[in-house]
C-alpha cells in the first residue's frame, strides 16, 4: 500500500492550501483517514480525522479553519486549510487505517511520505 500527499507549499499568512492524499495498493476497505504535522523541532501531533461514514474531528488548534473531506471512490482524503498562520508551517502526513483483504478484519495503519506547507508572516 503506497499514500501519496501532495499540495503543500508556500503561501502567505492568511492565505489557503487543499492538500490531497490518496492510497493505492492492496486494500479491501479504508476505515479512518486522516492528517497529522510535525514542525521544526516538535512532534508529530493530530490535525484531524474522518471515517469511512464521513463523521469528523479536528484539532482545537485548526478548528474552523481547517476542514477534513474523503472520496471513498478514489480512496483519497483531502484538507482545505484556510486562514492560515506561521504556526501551521510543518509536514503534513496523511494516514490511513486500512484492511489489506477480505480475510481479515484488522486494520492497519499507514502514513504518507509528507508534504511540507510554509506560512510566511
Amino acid at each position: 500500500v503506497q499514500l501519496q500527499a501532495s499540495g503543500g507549499g508556500l503561501v502567505q499568512a492568511g492565505g489557503s492550501l487543499n492538500l490531497s492524499c490518496s492510497a493505492s495498493g492492496s486494500i479491501f476497505r479504508i476505515n479512518t483517514m486522516g492528517w497529522y504535522r510535525q514542525a521544526p523541532g516538535k512532534e508529530r501531533e493530530f490535525v484531524a480525522s474522518i471515517r469511512s461514514g464521513g463523521s469528523a474531528n479536528h484539532a482545537n488548534s485548526v478548528l474552523g479553519r481547517f476542514t477534513i473531506s474523503r472520496d471513498n471512490a478514489k480512496n483519497a482524503v483531502y484538507l482545505q486549510m484556510n486562514s492560515l498562520e506561521p504556526e501551521d508551517t510543518a509536514v503534513y502526513y496523511c494516514t490511513a487505517d486500512i484492511v489489506n483483504d477480505a480475510t481479515s478484519d484488522k486494520a492497519r495503519r499507514y502514513w504518507g511520505q509528507g508534504t511540507l506547507v510554509t506560512v510566511s508572516s
